[in-house]
């Protein structure tokens, strides 16, 4: 690789005469700071910086962050040999000269080991990458414990991309599936977060349907433990995706699959691009007999079909080179069998019916999900970068009963719809103070229209329960809130050492559902980079969960007094919000370019600690309090 010479010394003296900017050119006493680009002005990252004294005798050595930037400190005023490599660019090396009361600072451009011809779609994957790159500048995860799945992992799995995304987050330590698919993290019930591109995707009411479809995820990074300040409200888990967007590749493809229990699956997807605007669309449609997990321990599950449908689309426009508009939109509609146990015996009499089976109760759930983002990102000279974002959810969930097998079984059959929509907006940014701290803040606001139906038929009953009446009798609640909900975060991230990182911050959240409920949580993290192939982390977070807002009203349980459906405690307190104490501490080796080690551990003391039941014959979830809790954990 060809080596050319840079005077850096003179680049320094024309830097502060010609704008290199601020916080370079005044660096701290004594540091040696500056910045990497390309030809073209876009940072370079994991460059290799390597620094010697006069004598030849190495310094220290560093690599380039997301923004290309490097630093070197407590170091001695003299002249020094300093030298920067990048695998596809020639190599660049100079001298450069510390003062005795002030330090050094020098931009550098780095040519690209074969130059020829951009055409205008490479010209929008550049564009594109240098805003992914500061986009992603914007979040941090310092302290935490994450896990990343990129496309190599999700082709290796033995379904590839259609794989189911619950599976592909089963592959991160910590993470389990109950036999309704819902995921825990650490033990913990659901509690998770998802982002698309950075933007939180407000929660769907609980059921059966995966709304995220493998198929449009580029990678995905699992972040659990002591998380830092901007990860606010769902804390057991941030499942954070960034999307496949079309500047890599036009055309499309359609895919087929069969399989086991009547499996049929089709999809397909078509990307391209054009000098500015980008785009990818996906669709999909599933069908077999195991829509939900065999109750019953046979090959095959009765009444247990399940037809379901996704579509998502990606829409990007270039505004200029430091400024992009992107639209998502999401849709998924399923529908289920709920499975049948045969055999079982009616626990009560209805009148006109003498005989039906358990194996013929038809009872069906049917779960739609919309989603959809605008997002202004861009970047506002070297040192900010910002995302400015709005989003809506729609969200419904429809139990339909089998009337007679229900009553027959349960002694109720009720029909339970629920639906919410949910509108926000979300800001977050950072700034770059100095080579060595870099301040990230950031708001959300999410506001949500909430409607809960339940019609039941159910038979009167004496106090023990016992059923009165063969003819049953019918009642009707429901119910209608909005919710919102507000935090605010402020956080550094503070480079101690080429080896050590501390991030230091707090968010202040605030919610007004069927409790109104507030809190102030500091977080505090650190990353020490032990040696290359080995990484340690430990962290603190003050945690503070609303619960999920598909609540049972006060006036539902009174309602079922003296019914077959009566509750067995007459207590219906408010849920209330979850308050946590989060210590984290881990370390990562690896071992190989394909095998990494890790031990993670944790403490976690709880007050009000959120769970999740079923309540009723319809499978939705509903939330409820433990007074106190601990838990700790290796792995």
């Amino acid at each position: 690789m060809k080596t050319r010479l840079l005077r850096l010394s003179a680049l320094i003296a024309l830097a502060y005469g010609f704008g290199i900017p601020a916080a370079y050119a005044q660096s701290a006493s004594k540091e040696i700071s500056g910045a990497i680009h390309d030809a073209q002005g876009r940072p370079l990252q994991d460059a290799v910086v390597a620094l010697k004294d006069a004598t030849g005798n190495a310094v220290g050595s560093t690599k380039s962050d997301q923004q290309g930037y490097f630093a070197f400190s407590n170091i001695a005023p003299g002249s020094y040999a300093i030298s920067v490599d990048k695998a596809a660019f020639q190599s660049e090396s100079g001298t450069i000269t510390v003062a005795d009361e002030a330090g050094a600072a020098a931009n550098i451009t780095m040519k690209p080991t074969a130059t020829g011809s951009v055409s205008a779609n490479e010209a929008v994957v550049v564009r594109a990458d240098r805003l992914d790159r500061a986009r992603n500048g914007i979040l941090v995860e310092t302290g935490s414990s994450i896990y990343r799945i990129g496309p190599k992992e999700i082709a290796a799995m033995p379904q590839g991309e259609d794989t189911a995304f619950n599976e592909v987050l089963l592959r991160a330590p910590g993470v389990a599936q109950d036999s309704f698919g819902q995921l825990h993290v650490r033990g913990d019930h659901a509690n998770l977060q998802y982002r698309l591109n950075g933007i939180i995707l407000p929660e769907s009411i609980s059921g059966f349907g995966q709304t995220l479809d493998t198929r449009f995820v580029e990678n995905v990074s699992v972040l659990t433990g002591a998380l830092p300040a901007q990860y606010g409200y769902r804390t057991a888990g941030v499942v954070d995706i960034h999307t496949k967007t079309g500047e890599q590749v036009d055309g499309g493809d359609i895919g087929v699959q069969v399989g086991s229990n009547n499996t049929r699956q089709i999809s397909g997807d078509v990307s391209g691009s054009t000098d500015r605007f980008s785009y990818y669309i996906n669709g999909s449609f599933e069908a077999n007999n195991l829509g939900i997990e065999n109750p019953v321990g046979t090959s095959t599950a009765l009444h247990d079909r399940t037809l379901q449908n996704k579509g998502f689309g990606y829409f990007s426009y270039m505004l200029d080179a430091d400024t992009r508009v992107s639209l998502i939109l999401g849709n998924s509609e399923s529908r289920f069998q709920i499975p049948n146990s045969p055999g079982q015996t009616p626990g009560f009499q209805l009148d006109g019916v003498n005989s039906y089976p358990s194996a013929d109760i038809n009872e069906r759930q049917t779960e739609t999900n919309r989603y959809g983002i605008l997002a202004l990102q861009g970047k506002l000279g070297s040192d900010i970068d910002y995302q400015v974002a709005a989003f809506s959810r729609y969200s419904k969930v429809l139990f339909e009963p089998d009337q007679v097998g229900d009553l027959l079984y349960t002694g109720v059959a009720s029909r339970v719809l629920r639906t919410g929509l949910a509108n926000g907006l979300q800001a977050d940014g950072s700034y770059r103070l100095n080579a060595n701290h870099t301040l990230r803040a950031g708001i959300n606001y999410t506001q949500e229209r909430l409607k809960n139906s339940d019609d039941s038929l159910t038979f009167p009953a004496d106090d023990s329960g016992a059923q009165l009446a063969t003819q049953p009798i019918s009642l009707s609640d429901s119910s209608q809130k909005t919710t919102s909900q507000a935090g605010i975060y402020l956080q550094d991230e503070w480079k101690l050492s080429d080896k050590v990182t501390l991030n230091y911050g707090a968010r202040a959240d605030w919610v007004n559902a069927y409790v109104t409920a507030s809190q102030f949580s500091p977080r505090i993290g650190v990353v020490y980079q032990m040696t290359p192939q080995t990484t340690f982390h430990a962290g603190y977070a003050k945690y503070f969960t609303p619960p999920a807002s598909e609540l049972i009203g006060s006036n539902t349980i009174a309602s079922f007094n003296g019914t077959t459906n009566a509750s067995a405690s007459s207590q219906n307190d408010p849920v209330r919000a979850e308050s946590s104490d989060y210590f984290d501490l881990g370390v990562n080796h690896q071992l190989t370019q394909h095998l990494t080690l890790g031990l993670d551990g944790y403490y976690k003391k709880v007050k009000n600690m959120l769970d999740e039941g079923q309540f009723g014959s319809a499978l939705l979830y509903t939330p409820f309090n433990y007074a106190r809790a601990r838990s700790m954990a290796w792995s």
